[in-house]
């Protein structure tokens, strides 16, 4: 499949600094030169040609750091592309954190400790995802924040591939865990993405972090307190609310559709 390239115009424009570039084309030309080496190479030549000054600044700055940044990380080895745009850092020790809940959860299944008939599993199982959704996106655990929301590949679509990821994550382990604990697999996967899908959608508002801790507060004081204290699994969390959940996620999906210029502001990062 022939791949259609930046036209050396519109390049060279972006080399000088024009600032009369339409914003779709520049998002369009920002996003094609993420992606394409080959134009990369003809953007680096055109800024040597159209803007000589800033070349010569970049050459003598980096005749400047080179050193140094190779005394520093002389045998760093580099996270594999792929993996950088789909995990931060920061996730890493949340995605750790929740499958380590998740085990805890099952432990706690398997040997009965739980009051009555209630399950650790279906208890934590809607806010597991929310967690790491809310590290992946946010400005105290990322300290490259506001150049993430900057970028041309920003947005919904950077919103979407990190959920994916913690859902890639979490979700197999609770697999397993219901699987073990006889729990149906609808019960936990519907809240489970529901809540997920309602903390990116009142993310767009009050931001994801925000939207993640609100949530997980109020599942505990609605939902996980009452369920122990009564020691009987709530009728949210049984067949009868699944039809429930199921609306839930529609209308999640939807208002994360509907608003998704919201997640290319960096009020999305609170």
């Amino acid at each position: 499949m022939s791949v259609e390239h930046a036209s050396m115009r519109n390049i060279d424009r972006y080399a000088r600094g024009d600032t009369d570039i339409a914003a779709d084309e520049l998002w369009a030309l920002e996003a094609h030169l993420e992606a394409c080496g080959l134009c990369r190479d003809r953007l680096s030549a055109s800024v040597m040609a159209e803007g000589p000054a800033v070349a010569a600044l970049v050459v003598t700055v980096w005749s400047g750091l080179e050193p140094h940044l190779a005394a520093a990380v002389p045998h760093q080895r580099r996270r594999p592309a792929w993996l950088s745009r789909w995990v931060t850092p920061a996730m890493m020790p949340w995605l750790g954190m929740a499958v380590s809940v998740t085990l805890i959860a099952l432990l706690l299944d398997v040997v009965g400790t739980g009051p009555g008939d209630v399950s650790f599993v279906l208890l934590l199982a809607p806010v597991l995802p929310v967690l790491g959704v809310a590290a992946s996106w946010s400005h105290g655990l990322d300290p490259a924040y506001e150049l993430t929301a900057s970028v041309p590949r920003a947005g919904l679509y950077l919103v979407l591939r990190r959920t994916a990821s913690v859902l890639a994550v979490v979700v197999p382990a609770l697999l397993v865990s219901g699987w073990v604990t006889g729990v149906m697999a609808a019960q936990w996967l519907l809240p489970c993405l529901a809540f997920t899908s309602a903390t990116l959608a009142l993310g767009g508002i009050v931001g994801v972090t925000r939207a993640a801790i609100g949530l997980v507060g109020v599942w505990a004081a609605v939902i996980v307190a009452p369920t122990l204290a009564a020691s009987r699994t709530a009728v949210a969390l049984q067949t009868a609310g699944l039809p429930v959940w199921a609306l839930i996620l529609a209308l999640g999906i939807g208002i994360v559709v509907a608003r998704r210029g919201a997640y290319s502001v960096l009020g999305a990062h609170r």
